[in-house]
């Protein structure tokens, strides 16, 4: 049984129409269709100018995708560009489609339930259609925004943490949020391999608490938390804005985490390669941040510099 609306569904092969999905979004190239957060006037450009190739390549894919989902009343109602934006993808196992052509996998579309002392009876229909179950489990998934304000007893940290319902929870690097840059969120971004981005999260993370690098201002910061939120309003809409998600974009997003440690972001060994090629989390097997050349100091010196200077410091409280 399904209780909601259903995830773009993915096939186990990751082909569509014999050609692999990775070549349409995950290489360079790929992210050039794209706009950026912070980008350039010539980054802008080619964005706007190649717009048309990048839904000619959601359309390629999901024209592949959408005729066992139609089959099965499985078709989403957001694109299949969308669902890798916002990470709303399921990857199916192998003969998925198969079980439910033979009705041992039974999907049901439905926003509300009850229970009777057979089964499932799901949105109201009648008792000779009730789905009779001995275990019922709840895939309900949770709520990370929520899980990182319950950290907090202070009503002020509390709204900070995360920020207002109508907007990103905001992190700078998806892992500092910039009014409490001594708390350091991992794992709270989903990519197409979450494993591998909370990997390189961690190495940031590691890098600067070792004296790699220093943070930028909390103004800095805050631009940067700003322009990551207006990527989401225009590719994911309102409805995904607190999922925190850089699948289509995942290259950009660790091109930063490399140049903020010393590394080159450029893992591949040709421009043909750099530029088509498939970037997976092998390419940063051997991503090793550059030795520090000098300690640098937390922020907290940031926030004695800026008392120093008679600047008002109330966003800067630290919990």
């Amino acid at each position: 049984m399904h209780n909601g609306g259903p995830d773009e569904a993915l096939d186990h092969t990751y082909f569509a129409w014999g050609v692999h999905i990775s070549l349409l979004y995950l290489n360079r190239f790929a992210e050039l269709l794209i706009h950026k957060p912070g980008e350039g006037f010539l980054l802008c450009l080619l964005a706007t100018l190649l717009a048309p190739l990048r839904w000619l390549f959601s359309k390629f894919a999901e024209s592949y995708y959408a005729i066992p989902m139609k089959k099965f009343g499985m078709v989403p109602d957001h694109s299949l560009f969308q669902a890798l934006a916002t990470c709303l993808v399921a990857i199916l196992p192998k003969g998925f489609y198969e079980r439910l052509d033979e009705r041992s996998i039974v999907l049901k579309r439905s926003k509300t339930f009850s229970f009777s002392r057979e089964g499932v009876v799901v949105d109201g229909e009648v008792l000779s259609s009730l789905v009779k179950s001995d275990v019922v489990i709840y895939a309900t998934g949770f709520r990370g925004d929520l899980k990182i304000m319950d950290m907090f007893t202070s009503e002020y940290f509390r709204s900070v943490a995360v920020g207002s319902a109508c907007t990103t929870v905001p992190l700078y690097r998806e892992c500092i949020n910039p009014r409490i840059p001594q708390l350091a969120v991992l794992g709270y971004s989903e990519s197409i391999a979450s494993l591998h981005t909370s990997e390189i999260q961690s190495k940031w993370l590691a890098h600067f608490m070792d004296g790699g690098f220093r943070l930028p201002s909390v103004a800095a910061m805050q631009k940067d938390v700003l322009e990551w939120e207006k990527w989401m309003r225009r590719y994911a809409g309102g409805r995904y804005l607190r999922w925190s998600c850089i699948g289509v974009l995942h290259i950009w997003y660790n091109d930063q985490l490399c140049l903020d440690m010393g590394c080159d972001p450029r893992r591949k060994k040709s421009f043909l390669e750099e530029l088509f090629g498939v970037y997976g989390p092998g390419d940063y097997a051997d991503l090793h941040p550059a030795p520090r050349k000098t300690r640098s100091t937390l922020c907290l010196n940031k926030v004695t510099r800026s008392k120093a200077e008679g600047k008002d410091t109330e966003d800067l409280t630290f919990y």
